[in-house]
Order: C-alpha cells, then structure tokens, then sequence
C-alpha cells in the first residue's frame, strides 16, 4: 500500500468512554498556544443528535471549538450518524455504509500541520464496514496515544491493548491514565505499577494537569526526529 507520511498521533482508547476527546481536544488547543498547526479529526462519530435536519457530532463539535471554529465542522467528522451503535452499524441503518477507504480519504493534513486523529471506541472497535480502528490506525501509520481510566482493571486493558499495538508494527507515544471527575478513587498506582511491565511512557492527567500536554508535544516532536534519521 502506498502511504503517505504525515506528522501526527492518532487517538485512542481501552473502551469507549475513557477521555479520549478530553484529552485530543486539550492537546490541540495546548498545541495551537505553542504556533503550531493542528488539524483535528473526528472522522466518524455515531450518537449524534440532530437540529434542523442537520446532525450535531458532540466530540467533533469539542475540536471544532478547539481550533476556534476555523474551517467546517464536516471537515472534522465528515461521518456522523445518528444511532448510539457501532459506526459500521449505525451506518448500513442510515444506508451509508462505510469503508477504510472513505475515511482514509478524509483524514489529511498539510505538510505542516499536526494531523490529530481520534478513533471511535477502543483499538480494536470496528469503525467501518472493512475494518476496525486498528486497520485505519495501521492505514495513517500514526503514533499512537492510549487513554485509559484510572481505575482498578485498567492494567490489563492497558496491556492488552498496548500488545495489540505492537502486533500492527505501530508505536505508542503514551499512556494516558485519565481521571473522571466523581470517579472512584482506587488504592492501586496504576502508574507505578505499569512501568513494571511496559517502557512505554506512562503520564497520569490529574498528577500532571498542564504538564501533561507539554510532555505529550515533546514526545510527538522526538518521535518526528526519530522519523528522520
């Protein structure tokens, strides 16, 4: 397959639910303070409400916000549908299937920007007819970022799904360990106990809160240096 190289990160999660656009949505706006292009993807969004015969993609809506409403909404989810189901599902209901190919088409950036792209659902939920997160993950040939909750259990989705990160010859930039606000609080230090098993850099939200996303800037920078040589 013939790819083109971008800069970039492509987001996604353990489950759905987790922060992923929490977290995406902060990074842009963190990366536009530092003049840096950023063009931010949704591109497939089910769930969405409708207004006047148009539908409102709540997480795309979050970017588009983040980038100060600059371009147009269905440039960031050029996909949304309106059933509460898998995207490939939500898609056949609404008679537009879906395919790699269509979404792949959508996810591209100028040489300068930074072309943040945020999954649907964990890893390996299926985004459309032909394949699932993983496949378009494997297709943008980003780095990827994984956003977990803090929570007990966490380490072994986190696991799970950094090994099948690694099994699509992909590299994790990070682990995110986000913290819900009302969330249960755990005893465990999943941080701690993470970097037992994995080299891969392990940043807590709540820990770090602005810190985070200088650190998360540095890491895609080194990673595109690292392309390079």
């Amino acid at each position: 397959m013939n790819r083109t190289i971008v800069k970039g990160l492509f987001i996604t999660g353990t489950d759905t639910g987790v922060g992923k656009t929490w977290i995406g949505t902060r990074l842009v706006k963190f990366l536009l303070t530092q003049n840096q292009a950023v063009a931010p993807r949704k591109p497939v969004e089910s769930g969405c409400l409708q207004a006047d015969g148009r539908f409102s993609p709540q997480d795309a809506l979050a970017y588009h916000e983040a980038i100060h409403k600059q371009g147009k909404l269905e440039t960031i989810c050029p996909f949304p549908f309106s059933a509460a189901v898998a995207p490939p599902v939500a898609a056949k209901q609404q008679g537009t299937p879906i395919f790699l190919s269509d979404i792949r088409q959508q996810c591209i950036a100028k040489p300068q920007e930074w072309l943040i792209v945020e999954g649907a659902g964990g890893f390996y939920s299926p985004i459309a007819e032909d394949g699932l997160n993983s496949d378009l993950a494997d297709q943008l040939q980003l780095p990827v970022l994984l956003v977990a909750t803090d929570k007990l259990g966490c380490i072994n989705h986190i696991l799970l799904s950094l090994e099948a990160i690694h099994q699509k010859g992909l590299k994790t930039l990070a682990v995110v360990l986000n913290k819900h606000p009302g969330s249960v609080d755990t005893p465990m230090n999943n941080a701690a106990e993470l970097k037992r098993y994995t080299d891969t850099p392990i940043l807590n939200y709540t820990v770090l809160k602005t810190g985070l996303f200088p650190q998360l800037h540095q890491l895609m920078e080194n990673s595109e240096q690292k392309k390079g040589q």
